[in-house]
């Protein structure tokens, strides 16, 4: 599952910290440190040391026994689902399922008189249990979550047993109690079941994941449990369906209807069985013998083909890195309204959300590759080899996440790729200033917060770590291991361990004990000696709290450069203080401590802007002259800038060019300052192989003079690359001095993408054109996802200057949506453009309400903050 969309954060790659422990002795174990802590505990005049003693022993026992009573165990297997046959109908008035299920069974072990079955919010009609064609009437209780049927007799390990349970699914109902990272947890969602809402699409589509697919089907809703399955759907015969697996029959019914019959004859897990029903198109492909179907709402196929269009190359390169195909028969990705999260990884036929819907103009720009690797990598880490329990989650997250790292190494390079990582790491950090957990824990208290950045990034991190310390090889060819021996099984972290152990011949248990099995992270501080140029010595502490986080083993790679050459050495740091001797013989002035950011660890090292600034220049990795760059930047060290920007400019790595056209906005003065620069700037326009770069220099020129580049803006605007029209048309609108033609702006009204339209609403407002409330409330109803967040900050200002436009609708509107929108950070920029409306009495009072029903904690404390400042 990808939870969200990621952006590469430009935050400084350096993240500093105040060091809190003094070390005074390099042969202290970590056993001593802690010692030393605990006597050094301050007591006051009426504490004994006794009695502070006794509060410790205390704390250390309800800690343990907390985590004793909160442990998550994997579910205890009972029963064996075999086979579920589904025949399923729709009440699209009603919002219901029809079903009817056969399950075949078999006890797990221990002889059975009982079946209990997961079956949340359902009328249950008849059971029977299938013997020979006949059908006995068994009895049943049920309390709406689970389904205990009583068997006529005791049943064993050599029995196998079906039964028919009669039903209707109710998924709206119990609704609306997902969490931050799965929005909701209905299972199966209808999308305007009646078709009322303008522009919307009448679908039905599922969600599986954690245990929400029996909200619609009876099944063993455990990560654990395997099943093939024959799912029969009846369908309006207007509507295309897709499921698991491959669609083997389809049977006319008459009266507008057709049942398709979908057949998943390789078994995995309940919570990834799905189906998806609506009006799609289809664009098809194939990677060798494999069918691959791009699914998405009619009109888009174009745009489809284009976003999908690496799939087949990602398939290719996966089959090859883990030396096994491509598992299952088919996939089909399905782009779908209003999902609850980013993506999941159905087996088969993975779903996203609507973001990746886009037209053909729209999908020059895609940048979705992250998401579409994600899930595909999932099909065999999580699909093929699944988490035992919701504890191993990152068994399955991390290895995704990772999965764009891969990619990005492949096909875009070693410095787009390192950049990902530290835009990960960057994300754990943040997360792990409030939160700090071990990555596998049996401890959580729902199953969807182990959907979190340490499952996620710090996972995937984790996973580039192992690959660097055992070689390629050993990795790759490990992780063949493990996907072979354990295909169509349930899988725990000892079983990576082992895999790997077994190919490498190397003992790993220091290296899942720190990094799986504990939390936290490093925090380094090191010295570099330099008096001695032909034998650098460097001095490294661990300083992180030794009382809740390990004493790390880590790999601390150095590296410099000679005659322009780059050469490494790799220490290995055992201890919490360290030295190395770097003996590199030909004097050196400078060198550099993990210079490819591989290590996930807070770092901190004392370095003046010059060093920064050679670093940039001499550095081969495009993430270090990022990092260098940045930097410098937050110093504001004008006169290292002044040298490197001309060489920023026209870097290799595309990042690093772009980040540095977004810091010139920030400053009219370098305009004047470096020769040649506003040239170099405009050839960057033009000329770019990446537009994000184009466009990032057209809002440069359009700071600097957008008098002067009207003609280059127009002719721009009407660029195929939106990103690019969008920057042009901004150029345009920024000009005060000759305000761009009316007529002109007009030409752009009716464009859809939100590129566009927030151009043309930042002309209405500083222009104070009146008269386009309707416009504003069309392109609000028109937008969804991220266009629609960007927008709604427009769209308040408009109607808070010129509120005779419809002010009162358009609060109305916002409110809706902070109320109403599953996604959170829709929920968020409704409530930002809100408080444009602060001085209405009304509207603080309705966000108070809301704000005090909002079930996202995160987003209810956002919201109390502002609202706090406010009274």
């Amino acid at each position: 599952m990808n939870l969200k969309p990621k952006k590469i954060l430009k935050n400084s790659l350096i993240l500093s910290f105040a060091i809190g422990l003094l070390i005074t002795s390099s042969c202290k174990s970590e056993k001593n440190i802690v010692q030393d802590r605990v006597q050094v505990t301050p007591s006051t005049d009426t504490d004994s040391l006794a009695e502070v003693e006794k509060r410790r022993v205390l704390r250390l026992i309800q800690e343990k026994e907390a985590k004793i009573s909160g442990y998550k165990a994997s579910a205890r297997r009972d029963f064996d689902l075999l086979h579920t046959d589904l025949d399923l109908a729709f009440d699209w008035a009603r919002q219901a399922v029809f079903g009817k299920a056969r399950l075949k069974l078999v006890p797990y072990f221990y002889p059975q008189n009982e079946l209990v079955l997961d079956a949340k919010d359902f009328e249950v009609g008849a059971i029977y249990l299938i013997q020979e064609e006949e059908q006995r009437k068994l009895n049943y209780r049920y309390d709406e979550k689970q389904l205990k049927i009583y068997l006529p007799s005791v049943f064993t390990s050599k029995d196998t047993l079906e039964v028919e349970i009669n039903y209707t699914a109710f998924p709206e109902r119990n609704s609306g109690e997902g969490s931050e990272a799965i929005t909701d947890n209905k299972g199966l969602y209808f999308i305007d079941p009646l078709d009322t809402i303008p522009g919307k699409p009448t679908m039905i589509w599922t969600q599986g994941e954690t245990e929400h697919n029996s909200k619609w089907f009876p099944t063993i809703d455990k990560p654990n449990e395997r099943h093939t399955h024959l799912f029969k759907l009846t369908v309006p015969d207007s509507l295309v369906s897709i499921s698991n697996g491959e669609l083997i029959k389809q049977e006319q019914l008459g009266n507008g209807f057709r049942k398709d019959y979908w057949e998943m004859n390789l078994p995995h897990a309940p919570y990834l069985a799905a189906i998806a029903i609506g009006d799609f198109g289809k664009v098809e492909a194939k990677w060798r013998d494999i069918p691959l179907g791009y699914y998405v709402e009619k009109g888009f196929e174009k745009g489809a083909a284009k976003v999908f269009e690496n799939t087949p190359e990602m398939i290719g390169f996966f089959e090859e890195k883990l030396g096994v195909n491509y598992p299952w028969p088919k996939y089909d990705q399905i782009v779908v309204q209003d999902f609850v999260s980013g993506a999941m990884e159905n087996t088969t036929a993975s779903i996203f959300y609507e973001d990746l819907r886009l037209n053909e103009r729209e999908a020059i720009d895609s940048e979705w590759d992250y998401i579409i690797a994600h899930e595909l990598f999932h099909q065999w880490f999580g699909d093929l080899v699944t988490t035992e329990s919701w504890a191993n989650l990152t068994l399955n997250e991390a290895f995704a996440n990772y999965s764009e790292y891969l990619w990005n190494e492949h096909k875009y390079g070693e410095d787009q790729a390192a950049l990902k990582l530290v835009s990960e790491m960057e994300g754990y950090f943040a997360e792990s200033e409030t939160k700090q957990v071990d990555l596998i824990r049996f401890d959580y208290v729902e199953s969807e917060d182990m959907f979190d950045s340490h499952s996620y990034n710090k996972g995937g991190v984790i996973l580039h770590m192992l690959r660097k310390h055992l070689s390629d090889t050993a990795f790759f060819e490990g992780l063949k291991l493990y996907l072979t021996k354990h295909a169509f099984q349930s899988v725990e972290v000892h079983d990576l361990r082992l895999a790997l152990e077994q190919v490498s011949g190397e003992d790993l248990n220091w290296f899942f004990n720190q990094w799986f099995l504990d939390k936290g992270h490093p925090e380094l501080f090191f010295e570099v000696d330099y008096s001695q140029p032909e034998n650098i010595l460097i001095s490294a502490f661990q300083v992180q709290d030794l009382e809740n986080t390990p004493l790390y083993q880590l790999p601390i790679e150095v590296s410099w450069y000679e005659g322009g050459i780059r050469k490494s050495k790799t220490m290995r740091m055992t201890q919490a203080f360290q030295q190395l001797a770097l003996e590199n013989g030909t004097p050196v002035t400078q060198v550099y401590i993990d210079e490819g950011k591989n290590l996930l660890a807070r770092r901190t090292q004392e370095m003046s802007a010059d060093q920064f600034a050679i670093q940039f220049k001499e550095s081969k990795l495009g993430v270090a002259r990022y990092e260098a760059l940045d930097s410098l930047v937050a110093r504001e060290a004008k006169d290292q800038l002044l040298e490197i920007l001309p060489m920023a400019l026209k870097d290799s790595f595309w990042s690093v060019r772009e980040n540095v056209l977004g810091f010139l906005q920030n400053d009219p003065e370098w305009r004047e300052q470096v020769d040649g620069l506003e040239e170099t700037v405009y050839e960057l326009a033009e000329n770019d192989p990446k537009n994000t770069v184009r466009a990032a220099a057209l809002d440069l020129l359009a700071t600097w003079d957008p008098e002067r580049y009207q003609p280059t803006f127009l002719r721009l605007a009407n660029d195929s690359s939106y990103l690019i029209a969008s920057s042009a048309l901004m150029g345009l609108v920024s000009a005060t001095e000759s305000p761009v033609d009316p007529a002109i702006i007009g030409r752009f009204e009716k464009e859809g993408n939100f590129r566009i339209s927030i151009p043309v609403a930042e002309y209405y407002i500083q222009q104070e054109v009146t008269g386009k409330g309707q416009w504003f409330m069309d392109r609000l109803a028109q937008l969804s996802g991220e266009g629609l967040y960007f927008f709604l900050g427009y769209f308040a200002e408009y109607f808070s200057r010129f509120p005779e436009e419809g002010k009162d609708q358009a609060i109305n509107r916002l409110m809706g949506l902070m109320e109403n929108d599953p996604k959170s950070y829709l929920r968020m920029g409704a409530f930002q453009a809100l408080l444009g409306f602060a001085d209405d009495e009304r509207v603080i009072q309705k966000l108070n309400e809301v704000a005090s029903r909002e079930t996202d904690q995160n987003l209810k404390n956002y919201y109390n903050y502002f609202l706090e400042t406010l009274n």
